[in-house]
């Protein structure tokens, strides 16, 4: 990084103003100008491409007629002097009482789509209520300040969620008629006290599902019979024909169809944009290899490394805060957003002493009071610069921000262009910064930029048929009132074999008027599948309560021993107290960082379907997955040197999820000149490189998948690479692996095969969760395998289903020579930062 050139007097001013758009930019920090100077700070220019996405004017429409007047002069009164036409059509479906879905880009005026026929029916029946549901606290806030903006009489807008005060919430059942809150409190709280919420659900006449998008996999199932609850219950209380959904979403395929599936009711999507957009410059970013410590060593290039996406991320933040420029830095992990936040500002304060103040890290776990302190300093202008996980990629409205920083790809383009639209909001011109992780997926795509643009975005993905998620929400569902046969057509597809084993396994009583929960406590039912209650992280020598980790994260960020990052302060774990959900730590800065490790064992239960492709067989099926957190690693911060390894005592945790898998035979590998003793490290190797390939057919990343390979694995007898999906149950990764194997393992061998290294590196096969160290590797032979695999898969083979629960001849439990630990790192889209 270089900041010789700066000038404080291109910083914008603090205010206590909402800055304009327009703030701090001076000419020569127009979009294209910026990158000019961000390049030239490289000895080597970093840019791969850069894609100029135009600026579009914008369609307005009338009012619809029924927008009453006092509506209409608020909304004047806040700069909407008339509505696009999308927002318009939207609108007037929703009035006349049709679900609808607005599926349009980033800063399109989604809200208004939504805002405008709940609030014009607000104001028309004194007696009507609206819920709106975010998938995250910060977009329900925004929303919350949205509408108390407006000042409407008798609407009373208010927020009810885990933050919410005691003492507020019964006045919020009783007298708020615009009610914010997310689908886990809606699961945890409304719907279990329903009927403390009579008066509420009888009047219910919109439910507003805010960045329906983020609903996708097992999350996304949970929320799909979340509202069919809501739907069930709102039927209770006698809202004849139910609520109106409203549904906005990013642009995605076939919203409609996702749409429906979310509610099940029928969805109308109005996908086409015609809200004006600033243009973009949009640059893809490779950080350069860095020297090797010993360039004559034969080795050299195995040892040859690219600079971290965190460094170069933190270097473009520091560089870009003193332009002047206000700048969101997105980073995939909340140990990344902090990382990136501490360094950007020990690199502006070296420069001008205080600067660093104007950085600050956002992430889940923080207090309620420090999230609150952080979005009003951002929209103020307080500060200049962000660091945030994709708790802010949602639909908060960041007026003024001028560049966008992507460290690693967001696991898809939906989430690619939210982030990215964060920026240029007000219809200003915008930078946009994708910087590639050392990851064969990134490596891939910002050397093929068609991957990424011109390209539809992906299709949500979710299940509500999964038994997995089915029977623990019809639990829920009987909890609250007793099941009846019709309820079982609202839960759809499976929902009677669900009751069924409900019944057997002793959960459910049938009788004549319907089944009943028959134990005192309620089900417990997590719905972003996060392993538990969060585990509070707690100051020893004080007592002061620094935050909050999700427990499936809490084994390997607060072991014993683990470096916690809280906004920018580092603290040591003393001590990790799984059952009562809380870890001891004390402030300490250690110039080594921890990576947990695990082993991984696999055994396979059933086969649904297979592929017979001679010495080739490629099957989909259920398997269970044993993992623990055994050790970790000291290493230093400066140089990435292991120092030690460290022995842990921590629980086992089993997974039951779908997998696809293949398998060669032994033979084929020899012909394909892949010696008996290569083949782990070739399976190894491809295994790895399959798994960061994987994003780029189905709408998941590298984090919510995981994988093992073996030589000889006992239920297969053969040689085998496993990729499964990391949730119970499975998320549609995998059969979504199996529909594409041709494609997916051909962009995975060409991944390989075109990378530049001679045996191997980050950007190919080696992985940033490999629990055995990487190793062994074998890069030449990784594009053997595939090779083989490639030749005798047909591109859409025949396939031979087998009963879905039907046992597989063997279920032997193998410790694997390698596996990959699905969900230790942030999950886009379906993490957020909201725990009710």
């Amino acid at each position: 990084m270089n900041l010789d050139s700066f000038s404080a007097a291109r910083l914008p001013p603090r205010s206590a103003q909402k800055p304009s758009s327009a703030a701090g930019r001076s000419p020569q920090s127009a979009p294209a100008d910026l990158l000019r100077r961000l390049r030239a700070r490289s000895t080597a220019d970093p840019v791969t491409h850069v894609e100029r996405v135009p600026a579009r004017a914008g369609v307005t429409a009338p009012w619809p007629a029924w927008t009453p007047d006092e509506l209409r002069a608020a909304l004047d009164r806040r700069g909407v002097v008339t509505p696009w036409r999308h927002q318009a059509e939207a609108a007037e479906l929703a009035y006349a009482g049709r679900h609808v879905v607005v599926a349009t880009g980033t800063a399109s005026g989604k809200s208004l789509a939504y805002q405008l026929p709940a609030l014009a029916t607000l104001l028309a029946d004194p007696r009507a209520t609206v819920l709106y549901l975010a998938p995250t606290k910060a977009l329900a806030a925004d929303q919350l300040r949205a509408v108390a903006a407006l000042e409407l009489d008798g609407v009373r807008p208010a927020t009810y969620d885990g933050d919410t005060p005691r003492a507020e919430r019964e006045w919020i059942r009783r007298h708020s008629r615009f009610v914010l809150t997310n689908p886990d409190m809606l699961h945890h709280g409304i719907l279990p006290g329903h009927a403390q919420w009579s008066g509420f659900l009888r009047r219910l006449t919109h439910v507003v599902v805010d960045e329906c998008h983020t609903y996708r996999g097992v999350f996304g199932s949970h929320v799909a019979h979340v509202l069919r609850r809501l739907r069930r219950q709102c039927a209770k209380y006698g809202r004849a024909g139910g609520p109106t959904f409203v549904l906005a979403s990013a642009t995605s395929g076939d919203p409609a169809t996702a749409a429906g599936r979310l509610t099940g009711l029928p969805v109308t999507a109005v996908t086409e944009d015609t809200s004006p957009r600033g243009g973009v410059t949009f640059a893809l970013w490779e950080p350069p290899l860095l020297p090797a410590a010993d360039s004559s060593s034969p080795e050299a290039d195995l040892l040859q490394v690219r600079r971290s996406a965190l460094r170069e991320t933190a270097d473009l933040l520091a560089d870009t805060v003193a332009e002047g420029v206000r700048t969101l830095a997105f980073v995939r992990s909340r140990k990344g957003a902090e990382v990136v936040a501490a360094s950007a500002r020990r690199a502006l304060d070296e420069a001008v002493p205080g600067l660093g103040e104007r950085v600050a890290a956002y992430r889940a776990g923080y207090l309620r009071e420090e999230r609150r302190e952080l979005e009003r300093a951002l929209l103020h202008g307080d500060l200049l610069g962000l660091a945030s996980t994709n708790a802010l990629e949602l639909g908060v409205d960041l007026v003024g921000l001028d560049a966008v920083l992507i460290c690693g790809w967001p696991g898809t383009r939906a989430s690619l262009w939210q982030q990215a639209g964060r920026a240029g909001r007000s219809g200003d011109e915008a930078l946009a910064v994708l910087v590639a992780r050392d990851d064969p997926l990134d490596t891939y795509l910002v050397h093929h930029p068609e991957a990424l643009f011109g390209r539809p975005v992906e299709a949500t993905v979710l299940d509500p048929a999964n038994p997995y998620v089915l029977g623990p929400q019809l639990a829920c569902a009987a909890a609250e009132a007793p099941l009846t046969p019709a309820d079982l057509e609202l839960f759809g597809d499976g929902a009677k074999e669900a009751v069924d084993a409900l019944v057997e396994s002793g959960a459910l009583r049938q009788r004549p008027t319907g089944w009943y929960w028959r134990h005192r406590e309620r089900p417990e039912v997590d719905l972003r599948g996060e392993g538990g209650a969060p585990v509070c992280v707690v100051e020893a020598s004080t007592g002061r309560l620094l935050g909050t980790v999700d427990g499936g994260s809490s084994h390997f960020l607060l072991h014993t021993g683990a470096v916690y990052l809280h906004q920018g302060v580092s603290y040591v774990v003393d001590s990790l107290d799984l059952a009562d959900g809380c870890a001891l730590v004390h402030a300490e800065e250690p110039d080594w960082s921890t990576h947990a490790r695990d082993v991984t064992s696999l055994s396979v239960v059933s086969v649904r379907s297979y592929t017979d492709a001679g010495p080739v067989g490629l099957f989909l099926g259920e398997v269970d997955v044993t993992s623990q957190v055994v050790s970790y690693q000291r290493r230093r911060i400066a140089s990435g040197e292991v120092i030690d390894t460290r022995p842990l005592d921590l629980p086992a945790r089993e997974l039951r999820t779908v997998a696809v898998w293949f398998t060669v035979s032994p033979e084929s590998l020899a012909s394909a000149g892949v010696e008996a003793a290569d083949i782990p490290g070739a399976l190894h190797a491809a295994e790895h490189a399959a798994i960061g390939l994987l994003p780029l057919m189905a709408t998941c990343d590298r984090w919510d998948i995981g994988g093992l390979s073996t030589a000889v694995h006992p239920d297969t007898e053969a040689p085998t690479v496993f990729v499964y999906d990391g949730h119970p149950g499975g998320a549609g990764f995998a059969e979504r692996a199996y529909r594409t194997a041709a494609a997916w393992l051909r962009a995975t061998r060409d991944a390989i095969a075109e990378c530049g290294c001679e045996t191997g590196c980050p950007s190919c096969v080696q992985s940033p969760k490999c629990g055995n160290g990487n190793n062994p590797l074998s890069k030449a032979d990784a594009v053997r395998v595939l090779d083989v695999v490639l030749t005798n898969l047909p591109d859409a083979p025949p396939t031979a289903d087998l009963p879905r629960q039907g046992p597989h001849p063997a279920r032997t439990s193998a410790l694997s020579v390698d596996h990959e630990v699905s969900g230790t790192g942030e999950r886009a889209g379906s993490r957020g930062e909201c725990n009710r």
